[in-house]
């Protein structure tokens, strides 16, 4: 027998149990809404993490979702510090870490990812820190107030992001990466070039086509050994090395889990389950924008949207998620990408502009089509890029020759 029960459970205390939460009542739920996190902060925006928030610009609550007192203003109950231990299907219910039992109607699993830590000599020293949470960046804020050294491990979003937020407060950064240029798994070599440039410029060091060996150190860690054989002196480490899919609550409720290691979910985000819903870095539904493939994103922006298509799916709208996934990263003050994809393989990269002026864009086709778009400074090219993704429009020669001039009129390609 249940404590009590509610009509909409919200799992993970992240932005896609905000935002589902936020459209529930938007679009008229009337019924009990509880969302439950585990960490102490109410859902907030974790791209702050690695950037002003990281460098002491920002103040905790900038980050958050929606100031505290809007959850009682729209009657959500949002429990932090608490964790779902269980969930019953048959019986629909869920135990808490508190102890209580609470039955549900429908429920929401977005319970996010966890970093993946390393595992090797000297792993357990001191000052070796990862960066997931609002908390972790304090850690490392306060980790390098006197350190001199900070060594990255991992070349992509977090590395990169975190060597400019560092190098800006003045740190020497070195990053060890096993790709050529950072980014590179994602945008290619040639963008790849064009971001490592820019972090040189200041002041950062990459050791590519490296990999980590060992961490030395006397209780805390004091250089960093890579295969390649250098021995980076180091105050500090930040290990960028990517993250996993929280789905053990999911596999313990006997949900089916995809190829791709997230919750499998319809182009509704409906799970296996009878009125059980995924978001978030869990969720790995059917893309009607990838032609119906199903995809597994990490990137909070998808979080968020996640969240508006669950709520409008619980209240039974039946709506396909068609938003074209969304992503951007900062490199302190120094320049900004936005990214429209992913594109898993591409067999095709057209230029537009020049990387020499800082403003281009990157187009990724596979097979005639559109994938994926990466630009610095022409915005604009990312509506025309979700228009082409959507309509899986096959690019003849003329398309593409538009696609690369830079004075061309996109709006009819791929008409």
């Amino acid at each position: 027998m249940a404590d009590r029960s509610v009509d909409f459970l919200l799992i993970g205390g992240g932005l896609a149990c905000g935002n589902c939460a936020r459209w529930l009542r938007e679009e008229g739920a009337d019924g009990d809404i509880l969302v439950v996190g585990r960490e102490p902060d109410p859902p907030y925006n974790r791209p702050e993490c690695s950037k002003g928030y990281l460098r002491g610009e920002e103040q905790r609550e900038e980050a958050f979702f929606r100031p505290n007192e809007w959850w009682d203003e729209q009657r959500i109950e949002l429990l932090t510090r608490t964790s779902v231990t269980a969930v019953d299907l048959d019986a629909r219910t869920a135990k808490l870490s508190t102890k209580e039992e609470v039955g549900f109607g429908k429920l929401l699993l977005a319970t996010g990812a966890n970093v993946r830590r390393l595992n090797v000599e000297g792993c357990d020293l001191q000052q070796i820190h990862y960066l997931r949470t609002l908390g972790n960046a304090d850690a490392i804020r306060e980790g390098v107030k006197d350190a001199q050294e900070v060594v990255l491990i991992g070349g992509s979003y977090i590395g990169c992001e975190v060597a400019a937020s560092l190098a800006k407060l003045g740190k020497r950064c070195s990053v060890v990466m096993q790709e050529k240029q950072p980014f590179e798994r994602s945008f290619g070599s040639a963008a790849g070039e064009f971001f490592r440039g820019q972090l040189e410029e200041h002041g950062v060091t990459f050791y590519a086509e490296d990999e980590l060996e060992r961490f030395d150190g006397n209780g805390s860690v004091s250089a960093v050994v890579t295969r390649n054989g250098h021995e980076l002196k180091a105050d500090a480490v930040v290990v960028g090395a990517g993250v996993t899919p929280d789905v053990g609550l999911a596999q313990r409720a006997g949900l089916e889990i995809g190829e791709r290691g997230g919750v499998r979910c319809d182009s509704r985000l409906r799970a296996s389950a009878e009125n059980v819903f995924a978001a978030g870095d869990i969720c790995e539904y059917e893309s009607p924008v990838h032609g119906g493939a199903h995809v597994r994103i990490e990137h909070w922006d998808v979080a968020f949207n996640h969240g508006k298509t669950a709520a409008l799916n619980m209240l039974g709208r039946d709506v396909p998620h068609e938003t074209v996934p969304y992503f951007y990263s900062v490199l302190a003050d120094w320049g900004e990408l936005e990214y429209v994809g992913p594109a898993y393989d591409w067999d095709e990269e057209i230029l537009r502009g020049t990387h020499q002026d800082g403003s281009f864009t990157r187009w990724y086709l596979s097979g005639g089509m559109l994938k994926a778009a990466l630009t610095v400074g022409r915005s604009d090219d990312l509506e025309h890029a979700r228009r082409l993704m959507t309509s899986g429009a096959a690019l003849g020669e003329q398309d593409r020759a538009k696609l690369a001039d830079g004075d061309a009129d996109l709006a009819a390609v791929g008409a």
